[in-house]
């Protein structure tokens, strides 16, 4: 009963949000989601599901929850170091006015420490980058671009003094920084993508799906790309077969696109 429960939930999901449950690791989701319709006090996901339909506050903290919203600057300095020193420098020779997308931004972390690192190369004026994330709740914390010690504690001193401004206990993205970064909510299971990026930032998030979820958005970000563009991933995440993807590996956790599938 309790399995039918859950395959109903997963099932009326979808119909209501277009979410699709049953491509994420079934039981991370279920347990994860199980904690939480417990701790609201629901019996059964039945239960659960009929209270999301009507409460905005339990679909946010829902969406908030199957998201796995973890996130800071610099995550992986080293790996940030290449693409400041390597890529970046590259793809500008390539084409001056980069088109960035960070795919499941989370709280906004990421797009910003890429900013930051095209400010520093003279080229943020003239690119774009597009940040995109499932849950409104984090979207909404991006744009406001408040931030705690731990989200900042690999921003290099300089970075940190010329990009952000304390305020109490938090720190604060300048302003001028957040207007070159266009938020949009994004669902990377069901929505089109956008195309002919020359950077595409997706870190940390592919690891919570399955295999078949992963092979759908790593075809999806290829053709995204155009060719020579490349896609970045987290660090414990790994292309396996990247040429059936159109694909090469170009470092540690970097794919070049070389040809359309």
């Amino acid at each position: 009963m309790e399995d039918m429960d859950f395959s109903a939930f997963v099932k009326n999901m979808k119909s209501l949000t277009n979410i699709d449950l049953s491509q994420y690791k079934e039981a991370q989701m279920k347990r994860r989601l199980t904690t939480l319709r417990l701790k609201r006090g629901y019996p059964s996901f039945k239960a659960y599901f009929d209270a999301l339909k009507q409460s905005t506050e339990l679909m946010d903290e829902f969406l908030d929850r199957m998201t796995i919203n973890v996130s800071e600057f610099w995550r992986n300095p080293n790996r940030w170091n290449v693409l400041a020193d390597v890529f970046l420098p590259s793809l500008l020779k390539e084409n001056p006015r980069l088109n960035c997308w960070s795919a499941a931004c989370s709280t906004g972390e990421e797009p910003y420490t890429l900013a930051m690192i095209l400010s520093e190369l003279g080229a943020l004026k003239q690119a774009k980058i597009t940040a995109s994330d499932l849950d409104n709740v984090v979207l909404n914390k991006a744009k406001e671009g408040l931030y705690l010690d731990r989200a900042i504690r690999d921003v290099p001193p300089d970075y940190l003094k010329k990009y952000f401004e304390k305020s109490g206990i938090m720190y604060k993205i300048s302003e001028q920084l957040k207007s070159y970064i266009r938020y949009e909510r994004m669902n990377l299971l069901y929505d089109s993508y956008g195309s002919n990026y020359d950077l595409i930032i997706c870190r940390n998030v592919m690891i919570y799906f399955t295999e078949e979820a992963k092979h759908e958005m790593y075809m999806k970000f290829s053709r995204a790309l155009r060719p020579g563009g490349i896609l970045f991933v987290g660090s414990t995440e790994q292309i396996f077969n990247p040429g059936s993807y159109g694909f090469e590996s170009a470092e540690t956790f970097f794919y070049r696109k070389v040809q359309s599938v």
